[in-house]
């Protein structure tokens, strides 16, 4: 909470001492964004939470890296929450459902009113060094991450490239719980979930997330995206580094198949951690 208390006072403050930052620092900052983005999608999301690909362990550790500099939080508590989310999605132990309190419950209030699912539970496969340390990592991560740019582009690099950015990437990724959460219609749905193209641009680049009703419908599936037109830039990213074997397991829609959920395979298998091999 206190986090995202002082965020949005200094971006606000930016934002009114610099409103036009200059293109050398506004491209730094979509830059930024943009491989934070795919940290979170590809990195937490596809690969960590959901195994739909298996990333080389450097290219893992970079996406961990970024992700947490663009204020994600940890891994262990990132997909320990995600993996409960989509254990009981809509339901009481969902931790980011809109039927909780609405909309800005989904969009801001669980993060800080939630107790974070404990990981021995969620995603004991992650009970590994290389991702407990980036729960010790985080919290000087997150300053240098809103400071940082002062040393590059001054006082206008260290709101832009600080606060303003983290805001951005913060409501960004809250529309998924939020908004992406919220179908008029979903009675006899599986859950809320629903496929908004509109949310893409506002994301900035169009990561995926916003095809979040296919995603509910296959979480073991590393690809979001249904059709040529559904823009999935974490999905091209994907592939890229599968070309260049720097991706394996990748596990793609099943042709002709209706892709509903399968239930964890055995107690083996982490607790949310749903797959279709």
């Amino acid at each position: 909470m206190i986090y995202i208390v002082g965020i949005h006072p200094l971006a606000l403050l930016g934002l009114v001492l610099y409103p036009v930052p200059g293109w050398p620092l506004f491209f730094s900052v979509v830059a930024l964004t943009c491989l934070g983005g795919l940290g979170t999608t590809v990195g937490y999301h596809r690969a960590l939470a959901h195994r739909a690909v298996t990333l080389h362990p450097l290219v893992e550790q970079v996406l961990i890296f970024l992700a947490v500099f663009n204020g994600s939080g940890s891994p262990l508590s990132w997909i320990a929450n995600h993996r409960q989310h989509h254990a009981h999605s809509d339901k009481e132990e969902d931790v980011s459902s809109p039927r909780h309190g609405g909309f800005w419950w989904a969009h801001l209030r669980w993060l800080y009113q939630w107790p974070t699912s404990p990981a021995e539970k969620w995603c004991p496969d992650l009970a590994r060094p290389r991702y407990r340390i980036w729960t010790w990592l985080q919290p000087p991560m997150v300053v240098v991450s809103l400071t940082f740019g002062y040393a590059l582009f001054g006082w206008p690099g260290f709101f832009w490239l600080g606060a303003i950015r983290l805001v951005y990437s913060l409501h960004g990724q809250a529309t998924v719980n939020s908004v992406l959460h919220m179908k008029k219609d979903a009675a006899g749905a599986p859950d809320s979930s629903q496929n908004l193209w509109w949310v893409g641009p506002l994301q900035l680049t169009a990561w995926g997330e916003n095809w979040h009703e296919n995603h509910h419908r296959a979480p073991w599936c590393a690809k979001f995206s249904r059709h040529w037109s559904q823009v999935d830039v974490g999905w091209y990213a994907i592939c890229g580094l599968e070309a260049v074997g720097l991706a394996t397991r990748v596990r793609r829609p099943l042709p002709g198949s209706a892709e509903q959920d399968d239930p964890p395979d055995g107690p083996a298998r982490p607790p949310g951690l749903l797959t279709k091999d």
